[in-house]
């Protein structure tokens, strides 16, 4: 049977091994808990510094990829600005090149231009002194040129020609001026010049660019000078001028002209007689009759209108 009071001083004496054994227990517990974990410490410290290392070895690769890239780029940025600069300086050459032909092309054609205009103004000036001289021509060939009613009335004092005087409207339709029909079909009175439709022995004839007081001449057949139409005045779409044609036509002057003779032949004969005694007695002349001038409205002269 257990004695407590015998078994108190055992316990005190075992208490303190007790004591020193659990106390060395933890104490080597904790020893061993802290090699441990300085252990575990040492790996993952290692463990690190190895992810470290890697990581560091990457960014070193990756920074000599982008040094490397950006070195290439460089590169064919300044390849491209050596390009873009040989280019400029070609394409202003070509440029330079280009205006240079184009220059000297330029003033070749300007060169071309310009005599052809000095060989068209010397045509044009030609062309109006020739047209001068024909107007002046005609005018002397023919008689005057009327460039108003007035001087219309004196040529038709003179007693030549017949004046038939027309105003005329732009139409299709004939008006009968003397000898022959005309019509209007265009006036330029900026130009001064018409264009005509005429009838002339049942004939139909165009007559374009009729210039101002040039006359346009067409002849008849027996007659001894040509018809003329003169235009003296020209606005829109409306012309003013007048007709001239012969009194006479060339078998009727040749008429005139043989009665003529053959009165002065039978005068000369009468003009000489003998007398009884066989002198010869030298008489007057028979007076010549005059013949009467023939008015536009005589019946006995044909193609009268």
């Amino acid at each position: 049977m257990f004695d407590p009071v015998s078994a108190a001083p055992v316990a005190k004496r075992v208490l303190p091994y007790v004591a020193a054994i659990l106390v060395g227990g933890t104490a080597i517990g904790y020893g061993v808990h802290e090699h441990n974990g300085s252990q575990r410490l040492a790996a993952q410290n290692a463990q690190v510094t190895a992810q470290l290392n890697a990581t560091q070895g990457a960014l070193t690769t990756t920074q000599s990829q982008l040094d490397a890239l950006s070195n290439k780029v460089n590169e064919i940025e300044a390849s491209a600005q050596a390009k873009a600069a040989q280019s400029a300086v070609a394409s202003r050459s070509a440029t330079v090149r280009r205006s240079a032909t184009f220059d000297s092309r330029f003033r070749k054609l300007q060169t071309q231009l310009d005599a052809q205009g000095k060989a068209i103004d010397q045509a044009r000036n030609d062309l109006n002194s020739t047209q001068t001289d024909l107007s002046n021509t005609r005018t002397e060939l023919t008689g005057s040129i009327a460039r108003t009613h007035d001087e219309l009335v004196v040529l038709e004092k003179k007693g030549e020609l017949n004046y038939f005087e027309f105003d005329l409207t732009k139409s299709k339709e004939f008006k009968r001026e003397g000898p022959l029909s005309i019509s209007l079909r265009k006036a330029n009175s900026k130009h001064g010049y018409a264009d005509l439709m005429l009838i002339v022995d049942d004939r139909n004839l165009s007559q374009k660019h009729v210039n101002l007081y040039q006359p346009a001449m067409f002849y008849e057949p027996d007659s001894p000078k040509p018809v003329e139409v003169v235009i003296n005045d020209i606005s829109k779409d409306h012309i003013h001028g007048y007709v001239s044609a012969p009194k006479y036509h060339q078998s009727e002057l040749a008429a005139l002209s043989n009665n003529s003779s053959s009165t002065q032949t039978s005068n000369q004969a009468g003009a000489t007689q003998t007398s009884g005694d066989g002198d010869i007695v030298t008489s007057q002349p028979a007076q010549r009759q005059k013949l009467p001038t023939p008015t536009p409205n005589d019946p006995n002269i044909p193609n009268q209108q």
